[in-house]
C-alpha cells in the first residue's frame, strides 16, 4: 500500500466491509475534503449574496458588543 498508494478493500461474504489505507494517503485525502467542503461553503456564500440574503458588514459588526470584532 505504502509504494502504490492504493487502498486495500477488506470484504465479508463478498461486500466490502473496510478499507485500510497508509497514513500518508489518508492525511492527502481528509486535507482534500477539507478543501472541498470550503469551496462549497465560498460557492453557498456567494449564491445567497446573488440572491441578495446577505447583509452589510458594519450592520452585522453593530450587533456585536465592543471589543468583539473578527
Amino acid at each position: 500500500m505504502k509504494d502504490t498508494k492504493s487502498p486495500l478493500v477488506l470484504t465479508v461474504n463478498g461486500k466490502a466491509e473496510l478499507v485500510v489505507q497508509d497514513a500518508a494517503s489518508y492525511q492527502n485525502l481528509m486535507e482534500r475534503l477539507e478543501e472541498a467542503d470550503t469551496v462549497i461553503g465560498i460557492q453557498r456564500g456567494l449564491e445567497q449574496m446573488r440572491q441578495g440574503l446577505g447583509r452589510p458588514v458594519n450592520e452585522v459588526f453593530s450587533e456585536i458588543p465592543n471589543g468583539q470584532k473578527a
